[in-house]
């Protein structure tokens, strides 16, 4: 056992820190009561602690609230304990969150017309690839509820918004079933419902985001062009001209003149009476 020497209190006010005179490491030691109680030698004031610490949090309490989703961390710090001494208890019920966790990846989700043939471990894997997601950096948990029913939950990143899916899980034959909680859970198990968009859209609330088309959008509908087809009945159109002059159409500001109608010449009095044509255009 090595032999720490005091260097003085912390700046916090709530710490002594020593250090190891040998390998000059520092160390930090809560000056609490019960450090207290062993500067002056009481050994029944410091067993007195100890029986008040125990009562605080027995071991069934701290596994009960392990259980429930909370974290070890958590637990040390609402019972006013040591991290060390909740995880001496802590340990096997994790094991078992975890291997619930496990478990529940390979139940069966519920449908509409029963469970699914595919496990929720598959299903997911597919959403997350249809979506893009890195699923190997997805991690899963799960939890007993106060009705004593097990929750499963996935945690994953998209982008800079940490996002979480919920499932009851129900242990049973060919794997159990799982059951979404949440509108996540129940968006990763219809992936068919997922379509990627055309363009970038904005993820970020805090940004305009604008609409932009994805592959469900409906385009809208072009307006019809009027028919290149002309009326042949219509003597008003216009027939092109055909310029003799190259440097006729060179005269800015001339309107086209319309090509004259194709209707018959009516012969004049004088030709009929001495049997010439005049020379009308």
């Amino acid at each position: 056992m090595r032999t720490l020497r005091v260097v003085g209190l912390h700046e916090d006010g709530k710490s002594i820190v020593c250090e190891d005179p040998a390998s000059r490491t520092r160390f930090l030691l809560p000056a609490d009561e019960r450090l207290r109680a062993a500067a002056r030698g009481d050994i029944t004031r410091l067993g007195q602690i100890e029986i008040e610490l125990e009562s605080q949090m027995r071991p069934r309490e701290i596994q009960a609230r392990i259980r429930a989703g909370e974290s070890v961390e958590q637990v040390a710090s609402s019972a006013g304990v040591s991290v060390q001494r909740v995880e001496r208890f802590a340990y096997p019920v994790l094991l078992e969150r975890s291997r619930t966790a496990e478990l529940a990846q390979r139940a069966h989700p519920v449908r509409e017309d029963g469970p699914d043939v595919q496990t929720l471990g598959e299903v997911v894997a597919h959403s997350f690839g249809v979506r893009g997601h890195d699923y190997s950096q997805a991690t899963w948990d799960s939890w007993k509820g106060d009705d004593g029913r097990w929750v499963v939950v996935l945690q994953w990143k998209a982008g800079r918004s940490d996002n979480r899916a919920h499932w009851a899980f129900s242990p049973g034959a060919h794997g159990g079933t799982v059951t979404a909680l949440d509108e996540n859970a129940e968006v990763l198990l219809d992936p068919n419902a997922y379509r990627a968009p055309r363009t970038v859209r904005a993820l970020d609330p805090a940004r305009d985001a604008e609409f932009q088309p994805t592959l469900d959008s409906v385009e809208p509908e072009r307006a019809e062009l009027p028919s290149a087809e002309p009326d042949p009945d219509d003597d008003t159109r216009e027939i092109p001209r055909v310029p003799t002059d190259p440097d006729e159409d060179a005269a800015a500001g001339q309107p086209r003149p319309k090509a004259k109608k194709n209707h018959p010449i009516v012969p004049s009095w004088e030709d009929v009476l001495l049997g010439v044509r005049s020379q009308r255009g």
